[in-house]
Formats: structure tokens, C-alpha cells, sequence
């Protein structure tokens, strides 16, 4: 199993096209699992948590949810009970882009041998020493919940450039 922050550069260009989801406080995480293993394994109970260097823990934004997702850096957002998170966007919404879905991960089973991969999105900026936790596969057969992997976030990814 690996992860791998995509935060800036031309990684963010070939995996979203125009869309930066960074950019608007959505962290997209590249997940690739391998099943080296000799049964099938479930996915569709996958757990991920992106936990900082602090301790701090945020969970994954389903894809689908992710233009509704309110990150820190955001501008234009409304505060208030009626507008509490929407976000104001011109013309349209950039989070609600096909690339966004189209490159989830999405896998709900995988056989022996094979790998799967595509991104998991947190609402939060990449900081080193942070972590990825990811639980919830299980063996198909048994239902045997399989061991939890706790991967760390490269610690050479670059930084986002501050927002001024």
C-alpha cells in the first residue's frame, strides 16, 4: 500500500486538469493498493483518516461531496446559520468537475495479484509528519477484517505556497 499528497506542480495537472482542489483547501491523496495475497479482499468498508503531525485528525470527503466541501483557505464564504460553508462561486463551481469523481478511489473488491488505486480527499493542508490511517478491508471470504496500515506522508512533498 502507498499514498502519495498531490499538492502542487505538474502532478496536479495531469491527474485534474484545470481544477486545483488544493487550492481550495481540499488535500487529494493518491491511494494504491497492491493484493499480494492469495484470496480476494473488500474494500467497500475502506476507513481513511489523514492524521497531522499534532494529532489532529479529519476524515475523508467522499468524492461526490467534495464540491460542497468548505476548506480553510477558501474565499467568498458565507459565515452564518442561513449561509454557514456555502461557497460563492462566479460561474461555476470548479469542485464540480468530472476529474474529481472520475479519479476516486472506487474500488470495492480486489483479487489476489491485482492493485487498485485512486484519490482519497481531505479538507485540510499537507503538513510533514502527517500520517494517513486507512482501515476496514476485510478478507471476502471470511469477512476477517485484515490489519490497519498507517502510512506516512512523504516528508520531501512540497508545501502549498501560502495564501496572502
Amino acid at each position: 500500500m502507498g499514498v502519495d499528497p498531490y499538492v502542487i506542480g505538474d502532478k496536479i495537472k495531469v491527474a485534474f486538469g484545470k481544477v486545483d482542489p488544493y487550492q481550495y483547501g481540499i488535500l487529494p491523496v493518491l491511494v494504491v493498493i497492491q493484493n499480494d495475497s492469495d484470496v480476494s479482499i473488500k474494500l467497500d468498508g475502506l476507513h481513511a483518516e489523514y492524521v497531522g503531525p499534532n494529532g489532529d485528525r479529519v476524515d475523508a470527503t467522499p468524492a461526490h461531496d467534495v464540491r460542497y466541501a468548505v476548506g480553510p483557505r477558501r474565499p467568498n464564504v458565507i459565515d452564518g446559520p442561513a449561509g454557514a460553508g456555502a461557497k460563492v462561486f462566479g460561474k461555476k463551481n470548479p469542485l464540480d468537475a468530472w476529474e474529481i469523481e472520475g479519479h476516486a478511489f472506487a474500488a470495492q473488491m480486489l483479487p489476489p495479484g491485482q492493485s487498485a488505486s485512486g484519490f482519497m480527499y481531505f479538507e485540510t493542508g499537507l503538513q510533514r509528519g502527517a500520517t494517513i490511517y486507512i482501515r476496514g478491508m476485510k478478507e471476502a471470504s471470511s469477512g476477517k477484517e485484515l490489519l490497519f496500515f498507517e502510512l506516512t506522508l512523504s516528508s520531501d512533498s512540497p508545501q502549498a505556497p501560502k495564501k496572502k
